[in-house]
């Protein structure tokens, strides 16, 4: 198979470690760049042009989706390959929307993250078994999860605006980031805490976790190795990207995964 230039984005340095590692020990995949915010992607995606795009839905500074909506629209032809441990339709729907063209849970067997690279790689469209299923499941229930009315009316500016606001940056490190005059960063927060009816910042930290606009993390999940796992079947992905936690006179032992 053809050589394969993949920019990796995540903003945990073990698991974008591991990730790269395993990329790697594939023959004819190369690792051309890492990113660990959302900005910083965007500006790695038009400077290493890569074949392919691993991106985490969950970065810093600009989240994955509206890192994913100014890729696409300076390049439509940019392969995006979707990280998330975000277990929700709405998500998954506003991915499909953005123009990902896959999608593999964090916790996911190895395999599905190679399988997904390799069907990006030829120019498919792939999305985890996990993925289908939960999709499948909101279409049985005959219950779409549209983006909310007044979340649209936030123009992509605004949007920045907030998550950079829930993320707690001040005015003036909104207006710094973004170049923008202080008046600016201050009247896109006035704009926005008026287009979505609230009237505090607790309240717009709420209303962005909630539209995953934000995302909270939950500590890892401690996982004991079992020796066996190699005959009994693939462990998730997670278990081979975080490397052991060593303790004074313990036996080495690793979280499941970077959420």
């Amino acid at each position: 198979m053809n050589r394969c230039s993949i920019l990796v984005a995540d903003h945990h340095p073990i698991f974008r470690f591991g990730l790269c590692t395993l990329l790697r020990s594939h023959q004819g995949w190369e690792v051309c760049g890492e990113a660990a915010d959302g900005r910083d992607t965007v500006q790695k995606c038009k400077q290493l042009k890569p074949d392919l795009l691993i991106l985490d839905i969950s970065m810093p500074g600009l989240n994955g989706l509206d890192a994913t909506r100014q890729i696409l629209k300076h390049n439509p032809e940019q392969a995006i390959l979707m990280l998330t441990a975000v277990d929700s339709e709405h998500v998954i729907r506003e991915c499909l929307e953005a123009g990902i063209r896959g999608l593999v849970f964090k916790s996911e067997a190895i395999g599905d993250l190679m399988v997904a690279v390799e069907a990006l790689q030829r120019k498919k469209t792939i999305f985890s078994s996990r993925v289908a299923n939960l999709m499948m499941d909101g279409y049985k229930r005959h219950r779409p999860s549209p983006v909310p009315d007044n979340l649209t009316k936030l123009s992509p500016r605004e949007r920045e605006v907030l998550q950079l606001v829930t993320e707690g940056k001040a005015s003036k490190e909104i207006a710094t980031i973004l170049h923008m005059s202080l008046s600016t960063a201050e009247t896109h927060r006035s704009n926005i805490l008026r287009k979505l009816r609230l009237h505090s910042i607790a309240e717009l930290v709420l209303y962005a976790v909630r539209n995953g606009i934000v995302h909270v993390h939950l500590p890892p999940v401690v996982h004991i190795p079992n020796l066996r796992t190699k005959r009994l079947g693939r462990p998730a992905l997670s278990a081979y990207l975080a490397p052991p936690i060593r303790g004074n006179g313990s036996s080495g032992i690793e979280p499941e995964g970077v959420n």
